[in-house]
């Protein structure tokens, strides 16, 4: 979780103030870290899940153990589903663990949060 509280320090998000972080492990055991990026045109964003994959990918590694996300906001924060999809190609199993601002954590597996998902599998 500490490698995603400190990925969120450099997202770029002046339209909506909200900062997400992501830290993924891969079976290596190395973290690829992730920050969103907005943009005036919001389809153009991306999340910090999904450039803590390419980030890995461009490394490399394909195979992940787990993924730490991190959010700025009230609450606790989730990956949405167009990053479930790309994190189900390459680890169907992941277990993920969110986080508040107070630092609690959840546990969850990826098929627990999109059961359903697209796969050459």
């Amino acid at each position: 979780m500490e490698q995603a509280y400190q990925a969120r320090e450099f997202a770029y998000a002046p339209y909506s103030g909200f900062q997400v972080g992501a830290a993924l492990q891969g079976e290596s055991g190395r973290i690829y870290k992730g920050a969103n990026v907005e943009n005036a045109s919001y389809g153009l964003t991306v999340c910090a899940e999904r450039i803590a994959v390419f980030n890995a990918i461009m490394a490399g590694e394909t195979r992940f153990k787990r993924l730490a996300v991190a959010g700025s906001g009230e609450g606790f924060v989730y990956p949405c589903g167009a990053c479930l999809q790309v994190l189900a190609e390459f680890a169907p199993g992941l277990e993920i663990l969110v986080s508040d601002q107070h630092h609690r954590i959840q546990p969850f597996h990826l098929s627990d949060m999109l059961p359903q998902t697209f796969s050459l599998r």
